[in-house]
């Protein structure tokens, strides 16, 4: 038997699904072709995931831990347990903190933010990921949105700043592919370390985080040739000031910023110029930097001075919220924002400093911190403190491991949902599809199990009655019944943003940057950047043990200057402020010198987790993880 159901994992795509079982039960995962986005195909990750559905280690009963052994009780007493610490942590709710992240892309995990924010607990702001790029976009353009998806088979040039077309988005990758066949050219803009090369048409290297230099050199051309549109100044705001500060640094200077020659310069400008179409995909790699929003902002700035932005083919292309398109004010809780808010790129340290009251009780869900977030050794001493950690999870990964409690979750593919997609308009029902195994529970349950057993308890709306809310949207016409029957709808968005050059600021103008900072000159104990790079093969720290074994690996160009020092017949070790680890070195061609690559998501207790190396710090607009602004060596 087939069914439709939708890939819920942190990936922009969010594929429909065709799912089937044999007789043996064995679950089948294919891309459905009937959806127009997802077209019959689906990415490695996911056809690999029903074998993570089954594994052994996976964790099936609630675990409580005294001292070094942890012991299986039944659920009842867990969330007794559980309760119990919340209930003296009452009377200073702050002194509760939720980490939730992005493990299901589901509607229904607001509920968990409902339950502590109504509470009254100490949550998080920003992310590990992508909100200093949306900020920057809603600096620029007053919203965060672009066209159609599928608009970029319109473009006659796409300019590609980064985004890793072999490893992230195969649908995004699949229509650049299109646009090339319809007779578009690809320019792509990086430091390297990605596939970018069989999507292009030129490379374009470029000295890590200096995006911003590059973009302000090609439009400082736009300006002394004049070749900018005479009605610009009407449509934004800012443009007397911005122009005043591109021509401040000549070009050759700015060329020296990014490492980039002349003619780079000229091959983007002639990119831009043309009076065809020309479609900017923005990666998220290039604002995870000290100043990531001000690299995006001006590449923002030079698809609108080129004319590129309100128009079918052009368009810059970040992300948009999964969620825009579903109502969410069942989940909302008046005065949430007068919360106690720690950014979450530096929860270690938030909770450490904390005193007013100190950080009691911590609640962990679709988040892996101690792995995935900056510092992963202060990430545990954190833990250390806190009296009282209950971890939500599947795996007995590295954050798992400082827990009191975890509590065993469902995955994908066995948990009712609805699913947006942060690169397209379709949204999509979650149908189970898989046995999850016995004694598994979803968040949902979990959240609203805690709520009732509280005195005075926290009612969650019944789960049906969620979806249901949630798709009372002006965007969506569409109810539950329908949406399960036919899977997926797309939501009634325009498929050009900002048409006509209105933009959503309350002016209606799109607001230029101003600032363009310099980044601190490297340290000479520590003269290479480290661009901890996605994985092919696995999302986040999905990665299975047995897929970790051995030093973990590294990358440098082959004109490294740590090549002439290092002795490869020696153990090499990766060396931050923060501390060592041993790795295996290889080299790959067209990586810029200054760069250093790892493949992210390992875990600490294999050996791997690269995080450990990495400091807490912000990105300089959306509280935003910049872990690319880490500086390393090697050394035997």
């Amino acid at each position: 038997m087939k069914q439709v159901t939708v890939c819920s994992l942190d990936c922009p795509d969010a594929c429909s699904i065709i799912a089937s079982k044999n007789e043996a039960g064995v679950l089948t995962i294919e891309g459905n072709p009937a959806h127009p986005i997802t077209r019959g195909f689906v990415c490695a990750k996911i056809k690999t995931y029903p074998r993570r559905l089954k594994r052994e280690d996976r964790i099936t009963r609630p675990l409580i831990r005294k001292g070094s052994i942890w012991y299986s009780v039944p659920w009842e007493e867990a969330l007794g347990i559980c309760v119990e610490k919340i209930e003296e942590c009452r009377r200073e709710p702050s002194s509760i903190l939720h980490l939730h992240g992005d493990g299901s892309m589901g509607i229904l995990t607001l509920a968990g933010r409902l339950l502590f924010e109504t509470l009254g607990a100490s949550r998080i702001s920003g992310s590990l990921c992508d909100t200093a790029g949306i900020e920057a976009c809603i600096r620029d353009f007053g919203s965060l949105d672009h066209n159609d998806v599928r608009d970029l088979t319109n473009a006659r040039a796409i300019v590609n700043w980064g985004k890793d077309l072999s490893r992230s988005s195969v649908h995004c990758a699949a229509l650049v592919r299109e646009a090339r066949k319809k007779g578009a050219k690809v320019l792509t803009v990086s430091p390297g370390g990605d596939g970018n090369v069989p999507f292009s048409d030129r490379m374009v290297g470029i000295r890590p985080g200096t995006d911003r230099f590059l973009a302000v050199a090609v439009a400082r051309l736009f300006v002394e040739r004049g070749v900018i549109d005479r009605q610009i100044e009407a449509c934004t705001r800012g443009w007397p000031e911005f122009r005043e500060s591109i021509l401040r640094v000549p070009l050759e200077e700015l060329c020296r910023k990014c490492d980039v020659s002349p003619s780079d310069v000229e091959s983007l400008f002639e990119c831009y110029r043309k009076e065809e179409p020309t479609a900017t995909l923005v990666g998220w790699g290039l604002q995870r930097y000290r100043f990531g929003g001000e690299n995006l902002r001006f590449i923002n700035a030079l698809a609108l001075i080129s004319g590129n932005v309100g128009r079918s083919g052009g368009g810059s292309y970040f992300n948009i919220s999964s969620r825009r398109n579903f109502n969410t004010t069942w989940a909302a809780v008046p005065g949430s924002e007068n919360l106690r808010t720690f950014p979450k790129p530096l929860i270690a340290k938030s909770i450490l400093d904390a005193d007013t009251p100190p950080v009691k009780m911590l609640w962990v869900n679709g988040f892996n911190p101690v792995t995935q977030a900056p510092d992963s050794h202060g990430m545990r001493k954190a833990f250390e403190k806190v009296e009282f950690k209950v971890v939500v999870d599947a795996f007995m990964t590295d954050t798992a491991r400082c827990a009191d409690v975890v509590l065993p979750c469902r995955l994908a593919f066995e948990q009712e949902d609805l699913v947006g997609s942060f690169l397209h308009d379709y949204v999509h029902y979650a149908r189970p599809v898989a046995e999850a195994p016995e004694g598994t529970r979803d968040d949902f349950w979990i959240f609203s199990e805690v709520g009732k057993r509280l005195d005075p308890p926290i009612r969650i709306p019944a789960r049906e009655e969620c979806l249901r809310m949630s798709l009372d949207s002006k965007w969506l016409d569409t109810g539950l019944d329908e949406l399960k029957e036919r899977g997926f709808v797309k939501a009634s968005r325009s498929p050009i943003a900002y048409a006509g050059m209105k933009f959503d600021h309350s002016d209606e103008r799109y607001h230029f940057p101003r600032d363009l900072h310099d980044d601190p000159p490297p340290s000479r104990d520590f003269p290479l950047r480290l661009l901890t790079l996605l994985r092919r093969e696995a999302i986040h720290s999905q990665i299975p043990p047995e897929d970790q074994r051995g030093k973990p690996k590294i990358w440098v160009g082959p004109g490294n200057s740590c090549l002439e020092k290092i002795d490869r017949t020696e153990e090499v070790f990766l060396v931050s402020p923060l501390g060592r680890m041993a790795v295996s070195l290889a080299v790959l061609p067209g990586l810029h010198p200054e760069a250093v690559v790892y493949r992210r998501g390992d875990w600490v207790q294999c050996g791997g987790g690269v995080n450990q190396l990495i400091a807490a710090a912000l990105t300089d607009m959306g509280d935003a993880a910049s872990y690319y602004s880490q500086s390393v060596r090697l050394e035997n």
